[in-house]
């Protein structure tokens, strides 16, 4: 089960970056505590579905692109 969540959180911290956002401008843009989001990028947070959404939208990227390697 860790490994699913490594690996979704080393995505969505790819897309920040790559989008050239903070954690602090993604957790603010997706409306959820930083402290949440940097648990999901270090892979430590088992997030729901409606957490993944508000993350997608954040990075203004569909669902599917955190799922993509």
């Amino acid at each position: 089960m860790n490994d699913i969540l490594i690996k979704f959180g080393k995505r969505v911290r790819s897309l920040r970056k790559l989008a050239c956002l903070s954690i602090e401008e993604l957790a603010f843009r997706a409306d959820i505590n930083k402290n949440y989001l940097s648990d999901v990028e270090r892979g430590t947070r088992n997030l729901s579905l409606k957490a993944i959404d508000k993350i997608a939208k954040g990075l203004n990227v569909p669902i599917d692109a955190l799922f993509i390697d």
